[in-house]
């Protein structure tokens, strides 16, 4: 549903002990991304349902974070909408094929989240 909190990431150095912790703590299932050109796990609540979240790892080449997203329209006027409000946009990526369209931002605050556009179908 737009404009609600629908995606979770949580970026660690330290993926497998990351899934581990989280896996053992609630009982979360993981799968591994296909077709992504970076260390990303999907994490599923209960076995077989869809993904609400996901585990980054970032080869320490980006700082680790918690953060939700929120599912929008369009990424691309949300990021303007942020910036004309005071946030900031930190990176983006719009994919034009039908993939996940997704981005990082500082609220006025200088907190953490994201927008994201779910891939078409």
């Amino acid at each position: 549903m737009v404009n609600t909190v629908s995606w979770f990431e949580v970026a660690t150095d330290e993926p497998e002990g990351v899934q581990r912790f989280y896996g053992d703590l609630f009982g979360w299932h993981f799968a591994e991304a296909q077709g992504v050109s970076m260390d990303y796990r999907f994490i599923t609540e209960t076995e077989g349902a869809k993904p609400t979240g996901g585990i980054l790892g970032t080869e320490g080449r980006r700082p680790g974070h918690a953060v939700f997203f929120v599912h929008v329209d369009d990424v691309e006027t949300a990021c303007v909408r942020a910036e004309a409000l005071g946030g900031k946009v930190l990176s983006k990526v719009i994919d034009d094929t039908g993939g996940a369209s997704f981005a990082y931002l500082h609220d006025i605050s200088g907190n953490l989240f994201g927008v994201h556009t779910p891939p078409a179908g």
